[in-house]
């Protein structure tokens, strides 16, 4: 029966369930797989019947792989693994000998930044073609699980209570720096920071990681901004500050090229409230060159010497 069992395995059930361990939802499997959750959980009773184990078992509205599971996810990770590696192999020696190197970046995190950062890798002897995805951290994070991406560059470290093989590495991290339209700026009376009051201001969203540091500050400085719009995407928020629908922030690292690209000007710094940014890899230790790269420039060309 054990061989029979062993015979019988299906390598595209395996992977599936893989995806919905690494997930924790058939919904969230079903997206990355561009399949149905329906087609999921067949497939899912059929892997289970063919092994003759349960494999999860339902927490709330998650997933939880049981000790049989468990053990299968590890099995199927190294498997996996190893077939990316063995089409990477084959796809580079049917096209142009090439590095593929897909970085996902998260919504929250400066466009600038965010090409700053990653220039660097373009420029490596060897070459790279890079696969560039932007979207919230939790599906990032999913994609990194099954290695569709080496990279995530984001404003917060790996949560730790995500069932994800990544560690995070510091990049850099900057003080704020408040900008607003020319004309906005004379209407605006008295010093930096008491002109906030009552000023029309863009927030960052509920996703960005330096919103509550941002409000605690602003509570703590006695002033109350008027929010008009609230922006998960950084450079949509810069696009509406250029048109002068209110005040924002941004990182002062790239200050003068926020000034220069969105024609805005300084109104004030903010040192206290800091943002950082963190390369999430699967590597503990960056040997990727083009992740190598980026590490480097960071610290040397975008922030400067990262604080301890």
């Amino acid at each position: 029966m054990e061989d029979d069992r062993v015979a019988a395995l299906n390598f595209k059930h395996l992977r599936y369930f893989w995806m919905v361990a690494k997930t924790g939802s058939i919904a969230r499997a079903a997206e990355q797989l561009h399949l149905t959750p329906h087609s999921i959980s067949g497939q899912l009773r059929e892997f289970e019947a063919s092994l003759g184990v349960e494999l999860f078992r339902r927490v709330g509205r998650n997933l939880e792989t049981t000790d049989a599971g468990r053990s299968i996810v590890s099995y199927a990770e190294e498997i996996f693994t190893v077939a990316d590696e063995l089409q990477e192999v084959l796809r580079g020696q049917q096209t142009r000998k090439s590095l593929p190197f897909r970085v996902g970046i998260a919504d929250s995190v400066s466009k600038s930044v965010a090409y700053r950062l990653v220039d660097p890798a373009l420029g490596l002897d060897e070459p790279v073609r890079l696969i560039c995805r932007e979207g919230r951290l939790a599906t990032l994070l999913a994609d990194l699980a099954i290695h569709r991406l080496d990279l995530i560059i984001a404003d917060r470290p790996m949560p730790t209570n995500l069932n994800v093989r990544g560690y995070s590495h510091l990049l850099g991290e900057s003080g704020l720096t408040v900008f607003g339209t020319r004309d906005l700026a004379k209407k605006l009376s008295g010093g930096f920071p008491a002109l906030l009051d009552d000023a029309p201001f863009l927030l960052p969203g509920e996703d960005v990681a330096i919103r509550p540091k941002l409000l605690q500050w602003l509570d703590a400085q006695g002033v109350r901004p008027r929010i008009v719009g609230e922006f998960d995407d950084s450079a949509l928020m810069k696009s509406f500050g250029q048109a002068g629908a209110g005040l924002f922030v941004a990182p002062t690292a790239i200050a003068a090229h926020v000034c220069e690209q969105y024609k805005v000007t300084e109104i004030g710094r903010i040192d206290s409230v800091v943002e950082h940014l963190y390369a999430i890899s699967t590597e503990r230790r960056l040997t990727h060159p083009a992740i190598v790269a980026i590490s480097k420039a960071a610290r040397r060309d975008v922030f400067g010497s990262v604080r301890r």
